[in-house]
């Protein structure tokens, strides 16, 4: 932009919109100094000053606006009120309170105190910063309190969880518009109280103030994560009246209100629906699913966006990678691993939730080597990144392994948290430590001022009792300060069934079912229990309760990814495209182990019948199926992985180890507990699990 001598009024005002880019700057900047105005005296020089220092505000880097002041003082140049409030923006910007205070005293000394612009720019400075009380002492003497004085104070007050002081000044202000209706609205989300957000939201129209799009994107946001569906229907319905369903925005908050709301159907109805998506609108979806624990569709839907040309982002992939941890879908998660590699080749020291993610998705798809190389390619680790690989190495029975590491994390200076000590004692409890177990749980308490939850002490319990020392975790239930779950319970009777104690798994299984009637796994615990102990009339008394209370077992389930596609199979299913070759598979396999003289232990079965068929039960349950699908579907040597749903059973352990060993195939499967590495006819859990 070039402005002629002849215009010399449009210098009175400073440009705001105009000079948008550095090259139209040097022009200005030039033709000033070919006009000599740098060395006036006139109006013209104080304007250029205060243009410039307003420009230096709004860079990247705005501290420059503050040296630029300190020259223009220097220079022997006057400020006036147009001056200083771009210089309190930087201030607040860099979050530099002495800078702030100095230049408030500029303003003082020179007289500006009363002008009402400079008010609400100081009331803001303070209010951005934190420092409350200099804010309100500044918005008490202000001569015009404008909306944007009273919404900076609020939003201040709102941040620092002043939300009783911030309410208060809200209903002081003699006109509310919609910012700051919007101000408070979200100040309440912000903080999680989304009741008190939609209560505001619902005074909006007595009020007479109008809902903006921001508004709506706000409440919804608070409806999706409060479970408010009947607000969300009544803000879809305002959208649909007023024609606003082109309005992108307002459409992702929309399906991401349904998926959170456990609406799926009406979600996706809306995604698929949409014309003008964006990366948004996929994010919202994909995190739908995974949010409901449908990770078999958000997996689905992530290749259908790849297919549709979408670039994925880091939101995209932190909501895919748990669906890849939960389903076992290793390759996918290798893919992105690579992607991110190539795309986002600094991620590793900027996106570190990303990285941890990573981590426990390598973890949990029992590749603990992979994780591990992660682990130690990210330069700023969070306490987050070491919580998941002290977890992952619990889980896959790397117990001092977990420990050494815990003691690094201490040694680097991070401070555990809670979830830091459910890994320790988790491992303590996978691998048996019990005096390890027992010292960490004492130091979380004395050594980091941590109260315990239910998670530490089932680990601690679940420690004690797969011991055997009954006692002792009984004990521990009695000096509790909060009631014991199913889940605690559960455990002791899981530990009752490797000890064959009856009398006790009977009075573990009367205490979870108290707690939750539903529970298929306490009755099948104590059924085995029974079973093993050849009690067939008890195993019949249970069966018949278990039926008459209309409980329906979860059927076991295993997963099992081959190029990139993931597999399931239910006990005895035959609904596999490759069904037959899978069942021949299993002959293979049950000829082979008959050879070896594995006897498959016929007690695991919860009812009597004969032999022969018991024999046929246990051989087709899920994971032996999987297991035969791996080895037509892979290459001799290849690593099977498969993940099931329960706790493996003490047939299909025994003769996995054998399979590992006769096919010199390495079978890692994760079922509900932890991972089993089946290398050479041994397991890595030493047959404890």
């Amino acid at each position: 932009m070039i402005i002629s001598s002849s215009s010399s009024s449009s210098l009175m005002t400073p440009p705001q919109n105009h000079c948008n880019n550095m090259e139209s700057f040097k022009q200005i900047h030039a033709h000033f100094i070919k006009l000599g105005l740098p060395n006036s005296h006139s109006t013209h020089q104080i304007i250029i000053w205060n243009t410039i220092i307003r420009a230096y505000s709004l860079h990247s880097s705005p501290s420059t606006a503050i040296h630029f002041y300190n020259f223009m003082l220097l220079s022997a140049v006057q400020p006036n009120s147009y001056t200083f409030p771009p210089l309190f923006k930087s201030s607040a910007t860099i979050h530099n309170l002495n800078q702030g205070k100095q230049i408030h005293g500029h303003v003082f000394k020179l007289g500006l105190s009363s002008d009402a612009f400079i008010h609400t720019s100081i009331i803001t400075f303070y209010a951005q910063i934190g420092e409350l009380d200099h804010a309100r002492l500044v918005f008490d003497k202000s001569p015009l309190r404008d909306a944007v004085s009273f919404t900076s104070l609020i939003t201040g007050y709102m941040n620092v969880g002043r939300l009783e002081d911030a309410r208060k000044l809200f209903d002081e202000m003699p006109v509310r518009d919609a910012v700051s209706w919007n101000c408070v609205i979200s100040g309440y989300v912000r903080v999680k109280l989304f009741e008190e957000a939609i209560d505001l939201f619902h005074e909006m129209p007595r009020a007479g103030i109008r809902p903006d799009e921001s508004t709506l994107v706000t409440v919804l946001s608070a409806c999706a994560q409060s479970g408010d569906l009947t607000t969300g229907e009544r803000i879809k319905t305002w959208i649909v009246e007023r024609n606003l369903s082109s309005n992108v925005r307002l459409v992702n908050a929309l399906i991401d209100m349904y998926a959170k709301c456990n609406e799926l159907d009406k979600a996706r109805s809306l995604f698929d629906n949409m014309i003008n998506k964006n990366i948004v609108t996929w994010n919202v979806m994909i995190g739908g699913y995974t949010h409901t624990h449908r990770y078999k569709e958000s997996l689905e839907l992530f290749r259908t966006m790849l297919q549709s040309n979408y670039e994925a982002n880091e939101v995209t992939f932190l909501s895919v990678l748990p669906a890849c941890a939960h389903m076992g879908a290793l390759d996918t998660g290798k893919w992105i691993h690579a992607y991110i590699g190539k795309n986002f080749p600094e991620a590793s020291n900027t996106y570190t939730s990303l990285f941890t993610s990573l981590i426990d998705m390598y973890a949990k798809c029992g590749d603990i080597e992979a994780a591990e190389t992660v682990f130690e390619s990210v330069t700023y680790k969070s306490l987050a990144s070491w919580n998941a690989m002290i977890s992952g190495l619990a889980m896959h029975r790397r117990a001092h392994d977990a420990v050494k590491l815990f003691k690094n994390m201490v040694d680097e200076g991070f401070t555990p948290d809670d979830i830091t000590f459910v890994g320790v004692l988790s491992a303590c409890s996978h691998a048996g430590l019990v005096n390890r177990g027992q010292q960490h749980f004492r130091s979380m308490i004395h050594d980091y001022n941590i109260s315990p939850k239910l998670q530490h002490y089932g680990c601690l319990i679940d420690l004690l009792a797969r011991a055997g020392l009954f006692k002792e975790a009984m004990s521990v239930i009695e000096n509790m300060d909060v009631n014991p779950d199913g889940a605690i319970w559960g455990s002791l009777l899981g530990a009752c069934t490797l000890y064959k104690n009856v009398q006790l798994g009977e009075y573990f299984a009367t205490k979870v079912v108290e707690l939750e009637p539903e529970n298929s796994g306490a009755y099948t615990l104590l059924s085995n229990l029974y079973a093993a102990d050849g009690k067939w009339d008890d195993v019949a008394r249970i069966r018949t309760k278990f039926k008459d209370k209309g409980s329906k077992r979860i059927p076991g389930c295993t997963s099992i990814e081959v190029d990139g596609t993931v597999h399931e199979f239910l006990a005895s299913d035959k609904s596999h495209p490759m069904s037959d070759e899978i069942y021949a598979m299993l002959e293979e396999m049950n000829r082979r182990l008959d050879e070896l003289g594995h006897v498959s232990d016929k007690s695991l079965v919860l009812y009597d019948m004969e032999d022969e068929v018991k024999e046929g039960v246990l051989c087709q349950h899920s994971e032996r199926l999987a297991i035969a699908f791996g080895l037509i579907s892979t290459k001799p040597g290849t690593t099977i992985r498969m993940m099931k749903n329960l706790r493996v059973c003490g047939n299909c352990h025994s003769a996995t180890k054998l399979i590992s060993k006769i096919f010199r195939r390495e079978i890692i499967a994760r079922d509900r507990n932890r991972f089993h590495h089946f290398k050479n006819g041994v397991c890595s859990c030493m047959d404890c699990w």
